[in-house]
């Protein structure tokens, strides 16, 4: 049996490949600005099919840069995350970058010990969520601004390239949908106290309620896990301080998705007897039964964002002001807020107090 050679190619060989130079090569594999797209798409082709590895050694005494940058989030198990990381990994390789992944598990002291892995240099950047935003985060991003982009909210004086979502208005969204077809007792499982996201969340939901003239109250809201087990023992919780609840918003989708799954064997409809939404899009809310509504946060496309702005600042093609991109929230209604319920709604409660009065 014939053996595979274990011989690396060389740059002059992916350079006759190519139909480059093999200073060009060298201009791709080390991410210089320098190099049009097809001409970087053909290098990459070439130093795939040769089989060559850069010898990232001399590239790093030479450059500084030792080639890889870093995502961490809070939980690298959470399909949001998946989507996000997959996002970062297609911009990283298709300009020639290799990725790491680290999950913080919302840890403030993974979160530190990630910037200051990027302040000593082991890597060449990081793109970073945090799930409290302290103020130790923020000044850890002192020391390496220009090589650090975070996705979620942080202070606008924060000198670091920042994506961020409208959470709040996410949340808004959602429970006026809940509203408009007919709910008046909305419960909401939020996230546990504290944390960047659940902060928005209940902020929006409070919102909805007054921009359609609904008093708050606290017996509508539990707190749990950002967790499908998370929402299947909350709304348990939910149901006990509020029997009549014709409407949920959960925090995100995998909350959802387990209280989907306690209604269903406690014998309750959705959406019949009650309404559900989500948030986040995950891919399991298409399979779900019912399929769920949810309100889109685009988790693939701030991870693109963030990969592009990134490696357009560590390979010095972008040297300006720190950028701020807001991603806006869409709603996508499915079978768990079916759009006829609010004529089924209001023909099932006509009656004293039934309903708000109409202008």
């Amino acid at each position: 049996m014939a053996r595979r050679s274990s011989r690396r190619g060389t740059i002059q060989e992916v350079a006759r490949l190519a139909g480059v130079s093999p200073a060009t090569v060298s201009r791709v594999v080390n991410n210089s600005p320098r190099c049009s797209p097809e001409t970087r798409k053909r290098v990459l082709d070439a130093v795939a099919q040769i089989g060559y590895v850069p010898d990232h050694v001399a590239r790093s005494l030479k450059t500084g840069n030792v080639g890889e940058i870093a995502l961490a989030v809070p939980d690298i198990g959470n399909p949001v995350y998946v989507a996000m990381a997959k996002a970062v990994q297609e911009v990283a390789a298709r300009r020639g970058w290799w990725l790491s992944l680290a999950s913080t598990e919302g840890s403030q002291t993974e979160e530190l010990r990630a910037l200051r892995a990027l302040a000593g240099r082991r890597i060449d950047g990081l793109i970073i969520t945090s799930l409290t935003v302290s103020a130790a985060f923020l000044r850890e991003l002192e020391p390496v601004q220009g090589r650090v982009v975070v996705i979620g909210r942080v202070p606008d004086e924060t000198p670091v390239d920042n994506v961020r979502v409208e959470s709040e208005t996410g949340a808004r969204l959602a429970v006026e949908h809940l509203i408009d077809l007919g709910c008046q007792r909305i419960g909401f499982i939020n996230g546990m106290k504290g944390t960047v996201p659940s902060t928005s969340r209940i902020s929006g939901y409070k919102l909805a309620l007054g921009s359609r003239g609904l008093e708050y109250s606290s017996n509508l809201v539990v707190n749990s896990d950002f967790t499908i087990m998370g929402g299947y023992e909350a709304i348990d919780r939910l149901l006990e301080q509020c029997p009549d609840l014709d409407g949920v918003f959960a925090a995100n989708d995998a909350m959802a998705i387990g209280v989907l799954r306690k209604l269903r064997e406690r014998s309750m409809r959705v959406p019949d007897d009650v309404a559900v939404i989500g948030m986040d899009d995950i891919d399991l809310c298409r399979i779900a039964t019912p399929t769920l509504s949810t309100v889109t946060l685009l988790a693939a496309e701030r991870g693109r964002i963030a990969g592009e702005l990134l490696l357009d600042r560590v390979e010095g093609r972008e040297r300006g002001e720190w950028q701020r991109v807001t991603v806006l929230p869409r709603l996508l209604v499915r079978e768990s807020t079916s759009l006829l319920r609010k004529e089924q709604r209001g023909t099932a409660r006509q009656g004293p107090g039934a309903g708000r009065p109409h202008s």
